[in-house]
């Protein structure tokens, strides 16, 4: 047998740490529990009357620190059940895109700088002065004066034309015609402005192809001088009715295509007596309104247009300016400025008694002047 002293008191020894530690453990567990319930409890808990432990049951002093916010759940985010879908591409910048907007750009520039240049060239052949000029010194004429201008202004509002632009100035005798023809062409200048008489420039009806030559000449003339100064040449024929169907030929073909570009920007005014008779009718049959006869209305141009036509085909391309029969008043108006031109004082009794010797339509109480203006420098003359 062992008999040395360490054996039999080892034994005991050993089975102390064994059962201590986990004496020890629950110790130090105990007291981590006691310690962090102690730092949970406000600072007077341990007053008399309040619990020393936090407990549900009865009311408590409100605590000093703030709750917390509970935390927001997040939405749940639902996928395809079969599989994920890409994110979609951006479509690809195209480039012919870029050049469309590039081109919508340009095209609105000239656009605009094309309506300004409208303006410009109106205002170089002083329109609102042509029209001031014409009220002035043609009387009784307000709407075939309106009318004029208003053509001019359209066609003079653009650089490039298709066709020269032709004018009839149709009226009975003396209603002012010639005088706005004369007019016409003061304004344009002598450079830019042909005037043709039938019964003097072609007095003969039988040198109708000699005078075709000349009248071919003149206009080729003007209006090369028109093209070296960059403007628009103006052609005045009066007495058109009397023009040889040869001449009216070759006014036609100038509105022709095939001519060449500088005569497709000239204008063109036929003054002509044919017409009258219908005017005539027309007026004295609206003399019961005040203003009938005076607004020319579209029924008046088509009667015209269609007589006129069976005449020559010139004139379906005209456009018709009527003039309508002079009142009383403005053959007054005629003698003074007349008078006024020739030297005499104007005094309006002494044009009034003028006046008076001429031929009227006596018409709804109101005088239309059978000759117009024509006389008025005759009679005058003979002062």
């Amino acid at each position: 047998m062992d008999r040395s002293p360490h054996g039999p008191a080892a034994a005991p020894r050993a089975a102390g740490p064994s059962v201590m530690a986990p004496v020890r453990a629950v110790l130090r567990l105990r007291r981590r529990v006691v310690l962090r319930r102690r730092r949970l409890l406000p600072p007077d808990a341990g007053a008399p009357g309040q619990p020393r432990f936090f407990t549900f049951d009865g009311p408590g002093a409100p605590s000093s620190r703030t709750p917390r916010r509970p935390r927001r759940r997040s939405r749940v985010v639902l996928y395809p059940p079969a599989a994920r879908r890409p994110r979609p591409c951006p479509e690809p910048r195209s480039r012919a895109r870029r050049c469309l907007l590039l081109l919508a750009a340009i095209v609105g520039f000239q656009v605009l700088n094309a309506i300004e240049n409208l303006d410009d060239n109106a205002q170089r052949y002083d329109l609102d002065g042509l029209e001031a000029a014409l009220r002035r010194a043609v009387h009784g004429q307000p709407a075939a004066v309106g009318r004029l201008v208003a053509l001019l202004r359209d066609y003079l509002a653009t650089h490039v034309h298709g066709r020269p632009l032709l004018l009839a100035l149709l009226g009975p005798s003396g209603v002012g015609k010639s005088l706005a023809g004369r007019l016409l062409a003061a304004h344009f200048g002598p450079a830019l402005a042909l005037q043709y008489h039938a019964r003097h420039h072609c007095p003969r009806p039988g040198a109708a192809r000699a005078c075709r030559r000349d009248l071919a000449r003149r206009v080729a003339a003007v209006v090369a001088r028109a093209e070296r100064a960059g403007a628009t040449p103006l052609l005045v024929l009066d007495d058109a009715e009397l023009l040889p169907r040869a001449l009216l030929d070759e006014l036609h073909g100038l509105l022709q295509p095939r001519r060449a570009r500088p005569f497709h920007g000239a204008i063109c005014v036929l003054l002509s007596g044919a017409g009258g008779a219908e005017i005539t009718r027309f007026v004295l049959h609206n003399a019961s309104r005040p203003d009938g006869a005076r607004r020319a209305p579209e029924e008046l141009l088509a009667g015209l247009r269609a007589r006129l036509a069976r005449e020559h085909p010139l004139w379906q391309a005209a456009a018709i300016v009527p003039f309508l029969l002079l009142d009383r008043r403005d053959v007054v108006s005629c003698f003074r400025d007349e008078m006024a031109g020739e030297g005499f004082f104007p005094e309006q009794a002494r044009a009034e008694r003028l006046a008076a010797q001429l031929r009227y339509y006596h018409v709804a109480g109101r005088e239309f002047a059978v000759t117009g203006c024509k006389q008025v420098v005759a009679t005058v003359n003979l002062l």
